[in-house]
């Protein structure tokens, strides 16, 4: 392909990707393909000789195109959304364009001090006190990893690197119940072990399933008496089952007079702190030492885009930075290689997206848009909660909430789910609230409108009188 054929037949693809999102609500949301049947399309061995274009984009509509769940349909209310708003996705047609690897400031100039600036204007957008400096990582797991090695090297006097965990002190890790299984893995790549990540309850009956803080620090001194390390504690703002919110204010207190590192994973309701009414689900978070969310979700931000913040960055380098020749800058010594904050070397141009994205709608065009998501979501919650088949399991946090219908079984929820799914008009997930499935619907999809939710209460209402939901 030359670059005359590169030119054409890039304008063409996005032409069909501007048709692509502008009948999306024409769409089945989710893929309505059986295991299988995908791979069954796809040649077993590679082609020896090349083809046309028009041939494999003809092939990708045949076979790619049914196996796709929409992730930017505007009636997707299932997990956290992905989002990709159209500025976005233009930065990123350049970043692909030109193809830049940003590992080192000598690499990409702009890419390494527009990160810097970026991540230092969603610090403000977001409310967070200057001191913070932030990095983009590709997603929240991996800001949680770094964040728990440096709790593991902090604990350990810098030596685990070194040393290993073997014949050692290991240290402890205190969190949730309601935490992200991000934290999980964590805790196995960073090599502590899922015996050393301590699950504190919650309080009994809170709407919003803090961490009960008497049962940690009752932990925390039980772990010291047995001549265990606790060397981190990590906080929840907004957790993806049902938006579990802690108390960040008194996690902090116990972080600061324990010794321990707090991170808070905010990773979906962080965005929403663009919004400085909704910023009392977090107060405190400024005592935090490190804190995590994705303008990959609610902001818009295409995938993936991260946005780790860190009191001391020092610490984060301490941990993660290795240096051989021929990485060092000799010329300019005085610069950031963001390499050196996160677990992989190579780094994509992530922070030109948030640049078209932020400078494209304003902060204003954003806060516009999640304030809409959470009214939207509140009144059909509230709508739900006047029918008498319907039972609402948790209040909304933000965007989302959960409902069951009631008197059913489990089996007859996660039946009413599938069959909700399978529809096609609305895309919704399930979780497990004390042992009773629940199914969770979040408003964060970037082309929703308020008719979106309507066609969200309709086909709940349909498929429940279908399905029979409150029989067990």
């Amino acid at each position: 392909m030359d670059w005359d054929e590169f030119a054409d037949w890039g304008g063409k693809i996005a032409r069909r990707g501007a048709a692509y999102h502008k009948t999306l609500r024409d769409r089945p949301v989710r893929a309505a393909v059986k295991p299988g049947e995908i791979i069954a399309q796809l040649p077993a061995s590679p082609p020896e000789t090349g083809c046309a274009m028009a041939e494999i984009l003809e092939d990708f509509e045949r076979i790619v195109m049914p196996g796709l769940t929409h992730w930017q349909h505007p009636r997707f209310f299932a997990y956290f959304p992905a989002n990709a708003a159209p500025p976005s996705m233009l930065a990123e047609m350049m970043v692909t364009t030109l193809a830049p690897q940003c590992m080192l400031w000598q690499t990409s100039p702009a890419a390494t001090e527009m990160e810097t600036r970026m991540l230092d204007w969603l610090r403000q957008a977001i409310g967070l006190p200057e001191g913070f400096a932030g990095v983009i990582q590709d997603s929240a797991s991996s800001a949680t990893l770094a964040a728990v090695l440096v709790m593991r090297e902090r604990a350990l006097t810098w030596q685990g690197n070194v040393r290993g965990l073997a014949g050692g002190p290991v240290p402890r890790i205190y969190c949730s119940t309601e935490v992200h299984t991000s934290i999980d893995r964590a805790i196995w790549v960073a090599g502590i072990g899922q015996e050393n990540l301590v699950k504190v309850p919650t309080v009994p009956g809170d709407p919003m399933r803090r961490m009960d803080t008497e049962a940690l620090r009752a932990r925390i001194a039980e772990d010291r008496a047995n001549g265990l390390l606790p060397a981190g504690l990590i906080g929840v703002t907004g957790a993806t089952g049902m938006g579990a919110c802690d108390d960040i204010a008194a996690l902090a207190e116990i972080a600061a007079a324990e010794g321990l590192y707090l991170h808070v994973d905010a990773a979906w309701a962080g965005a929403a702190m663009i919004c400085p009414e909704f910023r009392t689900l977090w107060a405190g978070v400024e005592q935090a030492d490190s804190v995590v969310f994705n303008p990959h979700k609610w902001l818009g931000a295409q995938f993936d885009c991260s946005a780790h913040f860190i009191r001391d960055p020092d610490a984060l380098r301490q941990t993660l930075a290795i240096r051989p020749e021929y990485l060092k800058t000799h010329a300019h010594r005085d610069v950031t290689d963001y390499s050196e904050w996160s677990v992989p070397l190579g780094r994509r141009f992530r922070a030109l997206k948030l640049w078209f994205l932020i400078r494209a709608y304003g902060l204003d065009g954003l806060r516009e848009m999640i304030r809409n998501h959470v009214a939207w979501s509140r009144a059909l919650c509230n709508r739900l909660r006047e029918q008498p088949g319907i039972e609402i399991t948790s209040e909304p946090v933000l965007s989302l909430f959960t409902f069951r219908p009631k008197g059913a079984s489990n089996e007859a929820v996660q039946a009413l789910v599938e069959a909700i799914n399978s529809d096609g008009r609305i895309y919704l997930t399930q979780t497990n609230l004390e042992g009773r499935i629940t199914i969770r619907f979040q408003a964060g999809a970037f082309g929703m409108e308020a008719a979106d939710a309507e066609m969200a209460f309709h086909t709940i209402l349909d498929l429940l009188s279908k399905t029979g939901g409150t029989q067990s």
